[in-house]
């Protein structure tokens, strides 16, 4: 009797175990089975929900066959308590796992509403896209100047939805003191702004933050963005380069920056600017005058006064000989690799040509013939 009762529970064991072994590799070969849906599908995760309820939304949108199995994949991988809120790009035929785990992992939106911020040198504008996940590309829904304009409610609304994307957008150029203002008058930061950073320590890019995030922690990210380039750039500087240290090509970068917006420029207005150093001749540059008169707190919007090239400040470049003493805007990564790898050139002069480049010159003579050249184009 107490054979047979053994012999029964040993094959009910095996039954058992061969069961499991079955619905554990058939439930795997659903979990893995390519989704259904044809076309690419933006679901957002609101902040609190749970896995029960999001499965059973997947499973209404028809993204997934089996709230059943897809809870049993987040709780077998872990993930279940790892709900990510926001938007969550989830491309056409995707199997559950791959569900599973863009909605666990990162946390970082990638598709729905963004909101770029956008500070340039003049002005502070609010640009609002959305994700068309069919086309792969965002459709620009709203454009406005923070500071002239006024505010949008549907901008105003978008702070109550969860799942919306933030990008700080600092272009090259501007300086410390308008990206601080900037950044005090974004409204999705929080606290406050203890001082202005040091100008060009800032890096111009592109910033994703989270809403709500601090004000000191985005300025931290830049300044960190700012030494990480300029650290990287020092190391595979040109060793004849005049210039003594980081900061120094900091200095000539920001003024190269200033010089000309034209990348193919960069080298060469770099090259003027060694060359001077290295003969000991006076660098002679407009921004760096300017920066003297407005500390990068205005745009002066006008030639200079002869009365005002005059003026002794330490950053007049045609009275002092050698770099001014500080950066005058926050350069970007190409301006300061170009100061510290600038082009082989002979080149001392450069003057506007009148379509957005220059005319370089080796001596005063050929320049002055630029020089004339250029005004006779614009009599």
């Amino acid at each position: 009797m107490h054979k047979s009762l053994a012999s029964n529970a040993f094959t009910l064991s095996i039954f058992l175990i061969l069961f499991l072994s079955i619905f554990i590799g058939w439930t795997q070969s659903k979990l893995k089975s390519e989704g259904y849906f044809l076309k690419p599908i933006c679901v957002k995760i609101q902040s609190g929900e749970n896995i029960n309820s999001v499965s059973t939304r997947l499973a209404k949108l028809e993204l997934i066959t089996s709230p059943v199995i897809f809870r049993i994949g987040a709780s077998y991988t872990k993930k279940s308590s790892l709900l990510k809120a926001g938007s969550f790009l989830i491309p056409a035929k995707s199997s559950m796992l791959e569900i599973i785990k863009l909605i666990t992992d990162g946390g970082k939106n990638t598709c729905g509403k963004e909101v770029l911020y956008k500070i340039g040198v003049t002005s502070e504008k609010i640009v609002v896209r959305n994700f068309n996940p069919n086309t792969g590309k965002y459709l620009e829904t709203l454009n406005f100047n923070l500071k002239d304009d006024v505010i949008p409610k549907s901008y105003i609304d978008l702070t109550d939805e969860q799942g919306v994307r933030y990008r700080i957008i600092i272009a090259e150029g501007v300086s410390s003191w308008r990206i601080i203002e900037a950044i005090k008058n974004a409204d999705f930061l929080t606290g406050s702004v203890r001082k202005i950073s040091r100008e060009g320590s800032l890096a111009p890019n592109s910033y994703e933050v989270g809403f709500g995030s601090t004000r000191e922690s985005v300025i931290e990210r830049m300044e960190n963005k700012q030494n990480d380039i300029l650290s990287k750039a020092w190391e595979s500087r040109d060793l004849t380069s005049p210039l003594k240290t980081p900061e120094e090509a900091l200095i000539l970068a920001s003024i190269i920056e200033k010089e000309t917006g034209l990348s193919e420029e960069r080298g060469l207005v770099a090259s003027v600017f060694t060359n001077r150093i290295k003969n000991n001749m006076r660098l002679q540059t407009d921004p760096s005058v300017i920066y003297g008169l407005t500390k990068g707190r205005k745009v002066l919007g006008r030639g200079l006064k002869r009365s005002e090239l005059m003026l002794d400040t330490p950053y007049n470049t045609y009275l002092n000989t050698g770099l001014p003493p500080t950066p005058i805007t926050n350069p970007g990564k190409l301006a300061i690799l170009a100061a510290l790898n600038p082009d082989k050139t002979d080149y001392l002069f450069f003057v506007a040509n009148g379509s957005g480049g220059h005319a370089f010159a080796k001596d005063l003579k050929t320049h002055n013939k630029n020089v004339n050249t250029w005004r006779d184009l614009n009599k």
